[in-house]
């Protein structure tokens, strides 16, 4: 058996080399996602960004599929925004199309899910995170105001999404 002799001297290096050891396996371990008020971008694949410049248009479509948590915004949306506002919302699903009947203003234009993404940080929701498109909408949002709660989550997936001239 070797037996290792550590003498006061060698102890600074191997901390130096143990600390060096943990930043570099560190450095490969950031998500995708941003969660938090203070997320840092990551250079994965496409959807990235996690901090975004993107400023919503004033029209534009875009499909979104609202699940998770016991709410009444749940199902599948063809969306058209027009100066900034919900100008017409089709139900892909049954529940999107009780949703559309029932209440149109319920359905957000993506800057009212980006408003909810940064209420829930302000509440300190234990998770509030995004995924970002390249060109810096969001496509993803999932929120869940307290862990240890059942039914208070709530998960956006933009898709589809395409500015409108005008």
């Amino acid at each position: 058996m070797t037996h290792l002799r550590i003498t006061p001297r060698s102890l600074p290096a191997a901390a130096l080399i143990g600390g060096l050891l943990l930043a570099t396996a560190a450095c490969g371990t950031e998500a995708s996602t941003s969660s938090g008020s203070g997320g840092k971008a990551a250079a994965k694949s496409s959807p990235e960004l996690t901090t975004t410049t993107w400023e919503e248009p004033a029209s534009y479509v875009y499909t979104l599929t609202s699940s998770e948590g016991e709410r009444s915004l749940i199902g599948k949306f063809r969306v058209t925004v027009r100066f900034g506002k919900v100008a017409k919302a089709v139900g892909l699903d049954d529940n999107a199309r009780r949703v559309v009947r029932q209440s149109l203003d319920q359905i957000p234009t993506i800057g009212g899910l980006l408003e909810e993404l940064e209420q829930a940080r302000r509440d300190n929701a234990d998770e509030a995170e995004a995924e970002y498109a390249p060109d810096g909408h969001p496509v993803r949002i999932s929120l869940d105001w307290e862990k240890n709660a059942i039914d208070d989550e709530a998960l956006y997936v933009i898709s589809a999404y395409a500015p409108a001239g005008g």
